[in-house]
């Protein structure tokens, strides 16, 4: 996979997440621990992408 391709990947990935925890938090029964992983996943997505942000400047 090319750097460009794995970039669109982690930002496809970064989305799904934001749309599970919005799906989680609008849920009757939403549990805490569950938006706590997805929120900590999503942040280790932006963390990636802002590294290959920096090695492709």
């Amino acid at each position: 996979m090319t750097t460009e391709g794995h970039i669109a990947a982690l930002e496809r990935r970064h989305q799904e997440l934001d749309r599970q925890i919005q799906t989680e938090m609008q849920s009757s029964r939403f549990d805490d621990l569950t938006i706590a992983a997805l929120k900590r996943k999503k942040l280790e997505v932006k963390d990636e992408l802002s590294k290959f942000s920096m090695t492709t400047q």
